[in-house]
């Protein structure tokens, strides 16, 4: 875990490196307040340890920069999926325990199904980029952290109402690392794409997502190496 928070950081270190010129640029050009620029929609592919790959949804906006090259963007992400068959098995085997230690030995069960568990996740989050521009390549990058709120709710059939239900349903807070790209189409219109690792408490999950990102602003011309 540690080592693939250290991997996202040292390549977002390696990406800075490579355009110094262009990153003070950017670094020089400070907005006073916070001003709502765009709005962001994506689509993306979650690879959690917990539950199995499925798709994620996110939306994000744009507001503009708080400080010299650090930009702020508020996020909204939904993914739901099937718990593993590992974790299905636990849970049955904790289930199966606690019910025999209430049974007489001659009644004991010695396996329960659990059938299908889901586990979904909506999480309100706001996110730090330090953006430079590769004006070469016609490209932003950035790289940063952020922190989210996370609202997870565990749903099936046969554990609704107990304690497996439990403790799936909670909010519970996230940390995570970032680094991506943004290609400006058009002066209204940018296409992005970035890599993300998530960390909650008993979660964690990489998540690569690709979007398009609607400008209600102009491209500020720093933001090009300009």
């Amino acid at each position: 875990m540690k080592r693939r928070l250290a991997l996202l950081l040292s390549v977002a270190c390696v990406l800075a490196a490579g355009e110094p010129s262009s990153a003070q640029e950017l670094s020089d050009f400070d907005y006073e307040n916070l001003s709502f620029r765009g709005l962001g929609l994506a689509a993306g592919v979650v690879l959690p340890n917990r539950v199995d790959p499925t798709v994620s949804f996110n939306a994000r906006v744009d507001l503009g920069y708080l400080g010299p090259g650090v930009r702020i963007v508020p996020t909204v992400t939904y993914w739901s999926s099937d718990l593993k068959e590992a974790e299905v098995r636990e849970f049955e085997g904790q289930l199966v325990q606690l019910i025999n230690r209430n049974l007489p030995p001659s009644q004991h069960l010695d396996s329960l199904d659990l059938d299908r568990i889901t586990w979904s996740d909506l999480a309100f989050g706001l996110d730090a980029h330090v953006v430079w521009a590769l004006p070469s390549a016609g490209l932003l990058t950035y790289a940063g952290g952020g922190f989210a709120a996370h609202i997870l709710n565990g749903d099936g059939a046969a554990i609704e109402g107990t304690f497996v239900e439990d403790l799936l349903d909670r909010i519970t807070a996230g940390i995570n690392a970032h680094v991506g790209l943004e290609y400006p189409i058009t002066p209204q219109l940018r296409a992005y794409g970035e890599g993300r690792f998530e960390l909650l408490q008993d979660l964690r999950y990489l998540e690569f997502r690709a979007g398009i990102q609607i400008m209600v602003r102009p491209t500020i011309p720093a933001e090009l190496g300009g």
